[in-house]
């Protein structure tokens, strides 16, 4: 989920804890928490809201002086429905962080992640990709995701969204530029070679 720069000290400190979006369909569930650049957000509640039925009240709590404010703000095609999310930071350890930092797989942990693998392979358009992607990593890290995608013969957007899957198990890690293999992903690859 995309969220403004300028909401992101008012979302981490409390003080926004409602956001508008001008969607044309529903981009976000209540209940999911989501990545976005500040770190993980909550989405507690969402509805739709007519334009001209937002609050003063709802805007202040977005970070607005006034509805007519948010309004003015808003982004899309004035017919889509306006989304309200009440949100919240969430000031704990992203789940991935700590799945790629551990090193210890069990034998059954090793299997899920082999089977999350090939449930991905399979469900790919143009093939299998996720050993290939894992190895390109392990032998090139924090090289552009644009190169390896050049070297593999690959897309650069699909590739990176394929390493976000990658990222999800816990078996990458995002850099500045590129990425590397993660403690997790070693482990796995360490023990798929014996």
């Amino acid at each position: 989920m995309l969220i403004e720069k300028e909401r992101h000290d008012g979302i981490r400190s409390g003080a926004i804890t409602v956001l508008f979006r001008r969607w044309r369909q529903r981009q976000a569930t209540a209940g999911n928490v989501y990545r976005t650049a500040l770190g993980r957000v909550a989405v507690d509640a969402i509805d739709v809201v007519e334009a001209g039925r937002i609050t003063d009240a709802d805007a202040e709590a977005a970070g607005y002086p006034s509805a007519a404010a948010v309004v003015e703000d808003l982004r899309g095609h004035p017919g889509d429905p306006v989304y309200r999310l009440r949100v919240r930071f969430v000031d704990e350890p992203d789940p991935r962080d700590e799945a790629a930092a551990s090193g210890d797989l069990s034998a059954e942990e090793r299997e899920t992640i082999a089977a999350r693998l090939a449930r991905l392979d399979r469900g790919s358009r143009t093939g299998p990709w996720t050993e290939a992607t894992l190895e390109i990593i392990s032998r090139r890290p924090e090289v552009r995701a644009g190169d390896l995608a050049d070297e593999l013969g690959r897309d650069a957007a699909q590739f990176k969204l394929d390493v976000r899957k990658l990222k999800n198990l816990g078996l990458t890690v995002s850099l500045g530029t590129g990425y590397r293999i993660s403690a997790r992903g070693a482990a796995y690859l360490a023990g798929r070679a014996r």
